[in-house]
């Protein structure tokens, strides 16, 4: 028997959307990003699905709240990751493996901003390791 997609809210639970919506500006103000607030609110407080209990997902919330982060989160991890790569590779040169992984970090990074550009990002922006740096920090 097929499981039916209910749009209802569960039974389970007693949250309601103002009690969500407060966790989420709290945590927000605390710098959390939006996967971890989810996964605090599903695990510390018991929303499993938080789309049905406040009618929008936690990155609808954020942007409405206006405290979601400029950059999406998945680009600025990348950035995150090819920052400390290049900062190993610095300090250990003949790292071949780092070299090659650093550059398939830096494709993605490409590809997610030729994605994102003129929807998340400006038209104009482009990746640039040193401004990268300066973004992350």
């Amino acid at each position: 028997m097929a499981k039916k997609n209910v749009k209802a809210r569960p039974s389970w639970k007693e949250a309601s959307k103002e009690e969500v919506l407060e966790v989420v500006t709290k945590l927000a103000k605390e710098g959390k990003t939006a996967a971890v607030i989810g996964q605090t609110l599903r695990d510390e407080y018991g929303v499993r699905e938080i789309k049905k209990v406040a009618g929008q997902t936690v990155t609808q919330m954020l942007t409405e709240l206006k405290l979601a982060s400029e950059y999406p989160t998945d680009l600025l991890d990348l950035i995150k990751r090819a920052v400390r790569m290049r900062g190993h590779t610095k300090t250990n040169n003949r790292d071949t493996f780092n070299k090659v992984k650093l550059a398939h970090v830096e494709s993605k990074i490409k590809r997610l901003v030729r994605y994102y550009r003129g929807k998340k990002l400006p038209k104009d922006w482009q990746y640039d390791p040193e401004k990268a740096a300066l973004i992350v920090k």
